[in-house]
């Protein structure tokens, strides 16, 4: 299996920078790189200084519904010309997207098509973010709020600059996605292991991130009103983060009800759903998910609990979702299975 990282973030952000530095370390050889940039013309792939036996390969347009198809026949490409020996044999990818770029159909792509199943898998999601501009970027785009939304690390860029507010800025990231480590670059250069490691589906089979995840827990509990105050959970374009916390285990029929439920209803609305759960029928393994709108992995077993904490906990970032009706939603099925489990005894 050959880890897919995604790294993301808004126009002018320091993509294209980092990932340059990046690729000149030698840990960082062996690397195929994906660069999709919009309009007819792209550049940045030559501003790329790659390592000798890294290589970049480019597509360009703009990263919307055509993404899906485009992406997987470029990576199709490469398996097939690293297979043919036509490439050097590249241990990692990583998938540099437009500025524009809403990563979900990335994401979706990543997780679902079956050419690149069993050959690559999704190894987390990296958004950079501009702490001069970044805090007006996430005014006035929605797609900067997404792409921090559904991040697994986030990296501040320009902090030496004049202007640079990381103190404020790393407070609302921290806010918007609570589960994302927020890291800082040094002109640019930041280490590849606080980025590449977080492991959403280790090919060898170890736990996946889930610490990390769960960084959330702190926003467990609904946010007290006060008068007119902000929700600090809740950002541009309606997108929210918060975290489910259950203290009895769930039923494995209700948590497959739920989550197909979830997606068939609300999936476009679904950012990331991630979460380490208590399954009634495996008390001693907890269950995994971890789910980009429309789609969900199959659960991973966990041969035992990470901590003493064995509640059930699940982060989502949504957009537009009443925390409610999920949670509404949720107790009802287990509630409705149970009756019927209750029914079918003699």
């Amino acid at each position: 299996m050959i880890p897919v990282s995604v790294l993301t973030g808004f126009l002018g952000s320091g993509k294209t920078t980092l990932l340059s530095h990046l690729l000149r370390r030698p840990e960082f050889a062996r690397t195929a790189v994906v660069i999709n940039e919009f309009g007819e013309v792209g550049l940045d792939h030559e501003l790329v200084e790659t390592s000798d036996e890294s290589f970049v390969t480019l597509q360009t347009g703009c990263l919307c519904c055509t993404i899906r198809g485009d992406l997987v026949r470029t990576l199709d490409d490469l398996l097939r010309r690293r297979d043919a020996g036509a490439v050097p044999p590249f241990e990692r990818v990583v998938v540099e997207t437009t500025g524009l770029a809403d990563p979900a159909p990335i994401l979706h792509a990543l997780m679902t098509d079956a050419a690149l199943a069993g050959r690559m898998a999704l190894a987390g999601v990296v958004a950079t973010v501009d702490a001069v501009n970044g805090a007006g970027t996430l005014d006035r785009h929605a797609e900067s709020v997404k792409q921090v939304a559904v991040a697994d690390r986030l990296v501040l860029t320009k902090t030496d600059l004049p202007g640079a507010a990381p103190a404020a800025l790393r407070a609302r990231l921290a806010a918007l996605n609570p589960a994302a480590p927020v890291l800082q670059a040094d002109h640019g250069r930041i280490e590849p292991e606080q980025l590449f490691d977080a492991g959403l589906y280790d090919p060898a089979g170890k736990a996946p991130d889930v610490a990390r995840w769960l960084a959330a827990e702190a926003h467990a509990a609904p946010p007290r009103r006060h008068g007119h105050a902000h929700d600090p959970n809740r950002h541009g374009a309606g997108i929210a983060t918060f975290c489910l916390v259950r203290e009895r285990p769930i039923r494995a029929v209700a948590l497959a009800l739920f989550l197909e439920t979830l997606a068939e209803h609300r999936g476009a609305d679904l950012l990331r759903v991630k979460g380490i759960l208590d399954i009634a029928e495996s008390p001693d393994r907890p269950a995994v998910i971890h789910g980009v709108q429309h789609v969900f992995h199959p659960p991973a077993w966990l041969d035992r609990w990470p901590s003493e904490d064995r509640r059930s906990r699940l982060v989502f970032i949504t957009r537009d979702i009443p925390r409610a009706w999920i949670e509404q939603l949720l107790e009802a099925l287990d509630e409705e299975v149970a009756q019927a489990e209750g029914a079918a005894r003699p």
